[in-house]
């Protein structure tokens, strides 16, 4: 029994369909990558494993329970980090273990803030409020929140994505470094491809929206830990990269849309500057061509 399943799940918005007959089964303790273009529905994906949305037809299950809404099952990092601003590192990644854990002890709770906020290697920090942190060190402080509420399934939604190359590549270290000790099942949404091979088990692509599915999952076969420089001369890697950017532009386009769309536009001339003024009025406004009316006078 899969420990994640998704199983002919669609959703749409607005009469588009964004998302049809998704089909997805993960075992716990793997890490899977999902990749797509921008505006596919990975997004979407993630909020309905994430219980944020509600699929109009189909069903996801965690551990055989299905979702109906956000539990802390679920541990999620967003793209735009999603910290407190008035609290520190500390009290945003306590105030997440307070909900989960409302019963512990306030040493109990700070021994484990303080493990998490180790993992992700931010301990000088922990007094510090996100004004004062870079951007890659918000994101490990939202990375230290998911992990200390214990979740069953932790779920990456772009994490990286607003990142210069240099923080994206230390961080996605991190990520592995990370789940390698913690064996957490990952689910994964980018729009890299070389960061999903990177980083996770399987890498599966998302077709092009509208009306988006999941393609063929892919095992990544290389072992790991993996070393960044060797893995670009690994030729299993080259082939995978390449199979996954094929079937993506493929996917592109075979659901190439032309909309034709009949615009009504409002008749506006504009004024003519070059028209003579009234001489009884300086200040009467230039006149449009169709403004001028033509009269013949006949003068005994």
């Amino acid at each position: 029994m899969p420990f994640l399943e998704l199983k002919n799940v669609s959703k749409s918005f607005g009469g588009t369909c964004v998302l049809k007959e998704i089909n997805l089964s993960i075992e716990k303790g793997e890490f899977v990558a999902i990749v797509g273009f921008s505006g596919a529905g990975k997004t979407t994906l993630i909020s309905l494993i994430a219980g944020l949305l509600k699929p109009d037809s189909g069903t996801v299950k965690l551990n055989d329970l299905e979702i109906s809404e956000p539990g802390p099952d679920r541990g999620i990092v967003f793209q735009n980090y999603s910290l407190l601003p008035w609290l520190t590192v500390f009290e945003n990644v306590l105030l997440a273990v307070d909900q989960v854990n409302p019963n512990w002890s306030a040493a109990k709770k700070a021994e484990h803030v303080e493990k998490y906020i180790a993992m992700v290697n931010l301990t000088p920090a922990r007094e510090k409020r996100p004004s004062e942190l870079s951007g890659g060190m918000r994101q490990r402080v939202s990375v230290a929140r998911a992990l200390a509420m214990n979740p069953q399934i932790l779920l990456l939604d772009e994490p990286l994505s607003a990142l210069d190359a240099l923080t994206r590549s230390t961080l996605q270290d991190e990520i592995s470094r990370i789940w390698s000790d913690d064996k957490k099942t990952v689910v994964l949404i980018t729009n890299d491809p070389d960061e999903g091979i990177y980083l996770a088990d399987r890498i599966i692509p998302l077709t092009a929206g509208p009306n988006a599915t999941l393609g063929p999952s892919l095992t990544v076969e290389i072992p790991r830990p993996r070393d960044r420089k060797a893995i670009n001369h690994d030729p299993h890697f080259k082939e995978l990269r390449r199979d996954v950017i094929e079937f993506m532009l493929n996917s592109r386009h075979d659901r190439h849309v032309t909309l034709t769309k009949k615009l009504i536009l409002p008749d506006i001339e504009p004024e003519d500057l070059g028209l003579p003024r009234s001489l009884g009025n300086p200040r009467t406004r230039p006149l449009r061509k169709h403004e001028i009316i033509e009269e013949t006078v006949e003068i005994e």
